[in-house]
């Protein structure tokens, strides 16, 4: 057998240990040794030490700790709580209030944390107990607050953004800057679509009761002066810095995290559990991010050298499809691969796989990104998995699973909407990071 085969067999191998239940991280590791060593030689090891050191260095991915830290701090804080409250009051009179409260406060928190589990969770909490009390759907309300909280993982700063860049030789700023407009547009498109049912059908999200409306206009501006504007402030301060070029993912992010920890600390709203909670998550994900990283370079380096990718390019070539064809067929399989895996294995392990074949296409690396990260976006709300479902079941109980999928598949079709629309329309997704490098 060549070594491209071995190649081949070494990923199905490790393929079916993941989904067996296997550890990702000391899955990638074992199998790259084991069949590098057996066709490589003791170059293997060479290569293990060469991708450790490789990840170590690299000040991009140094930023996940600080935007994971300003996340888990804005969470334990209870700073977003208020957030949703302030725009909540805000918008009392406007019939679907608590959806339109729900999907601005996610697309604000989404810039703060690329966690979509720990977006859900949070807005379950915040919102479900509202949306119960004021008679709104439990479809439309399981799929706005899931939607929603799936925002995290396209709108920057985030997470899978920063490690997808070094994996793909894109700048990160790039990245962020291509995933704005196509997350402010899945964003409008949930607002727009709410909004509209529940002009047609008041039943789905009634205005809320006045007795549960601000006693006045200067409370409701006082909430949002004091509550709102700063969070938003910061955010956007750091997220804007990143986007201008005035400092790298690593600085904004630092200088994010001690402005988001200086707020919390001004508002008396951050216990010593809080903050110690924050740090140890913030220190386990970083931690668990940063093996997986080194782990997938390491079974991506061995991978290559056995020539596995370029037979895996020259093989789908020879289908004879045009480009888009063939990029709708990648979509495709990351998104059916994104029911049952998570974000890191399809970018740290698929990704690479494929960027042969995206080299060969003439297809843009950002743009290609960005339509990875909205698919892989869209699989997060589509059964059978969905494990967005799941988050939001654990803190809402009394809301049926059926009910959640079916307000889900509701948004998911949203998801697929704004997919196409950066497919056929690629400047939605170019047009800012071309603006921003003249």
């Amino acid at each position: 057998m060549t070594p491209e085969w071995w190649g081949i067999v070494s990923l199905v191998v490790l393929f079916g240990a993941i989904f067996i239940g296997f550890p990702i991280a000391f899955t990638l590791i074992a199998v790259a040794v084991g069949f590098g060593y057996f066709v490589l030689g003791p170059l293997t090891l060479h290569l293990l030490t060469l991708q450790v050191f490789s990840v170590m260095k690299d000040t991009t991915l140094a930023s996940v700790p600080f935007f994971l830290f300003m996340g888990y701090l804005l969470e334990q804080s209870g700073l977003m709580e208020r957030l949703f409250r302030g725009i909540q009051l805000l918008l009392a009179g406007v019939r679907g209030s608590l959806y339109l409260a729900v999907l601005i406060t996610a697309t604000i928190f989404a810039a703060a944390t690329g966690i979509v589990g720990s977006s859900v969770t949070l807005l379950g909490v915040m919102a479900a107990p509202s949306m119960k009390k004021s008679g709104y759907d439990v479809r439309m309300s399981a799929g706005a607050i899931t939607a929603g909280g799936t925002l995290g993982i396209l709108i920057p700063p985030s997470v899978m953004l920063i490690v997808m860049g070094p994996v793909v030789g894109v700048p990160a700023t790039d990245l962020f800057a291509a995933a704005v407009l196509p997350g402010l547009l899945l964003s409008g498109l949930y607002i727009v679509y709410t909004l509209v049912r529940s002009y047609l059908d008041p039943q789905l999200g009634p205005a809320l009761p006045l007795e549960e409306r601000a006693p006045s206009l200067g409370y409701v501006v006082r909430e949002l002066v004091v509550g709102v504007v700063p969070v938003v402030v910061v955010i956007l301060c750091t997220l804007g810095v990143i986007l201008a070029g005035i400092a790298t993912p690593t600085d904004a992010g630092a200088v994010g995290a001690f402005a988001t920890f200086l707020l919390t600390l001004a508002y008396r709203r951050l216990s010593w559990a809080g903050f110690k909670r924050s740090l140890m998550a913030t220190l386990e994900v970083s931690s668990m991010i940063l093996l997986l990283v080194a782990a997938s370079n390491f079974f991506g380096a061995v991978f290559s050298r056995l020539g596995s990718p370029a037979l895996i390019a020259e093989s789908l070539l020879t289908l004879q499809f045009s480009p888009t064809i063939m990029l709708l067929l990648i979509l495709a399989i990351i998104f059916v691969l994104g029911w049952p895996l998570e974000w890191v294995p399809i970018v740290l392990i698929v990704v690479p796989i494929l960027l042969p074949l995206v080299d060969k296409l003439g297809i843009d690396k950002v743009w290609f990104c960005t339509l990875v990260a909205v698919c892989l976006q869209t699989a997060w709300l589509s059964p059978p998995v969905a494990l967005s479902a799941y988050f939001l079941k654990g803190v809402v109980p009394d809301w049926e699973l059926s009910d959640i999928y079916a307000g889900m598949i509701q948004f998911m079709v949203l998801q697929v909407v704004g997919l196409l629309l950066v497919l056929f329309f690629p400047q939605i997704a170019l047009w800012l990071p071309s603006l921003l490098r003249n």
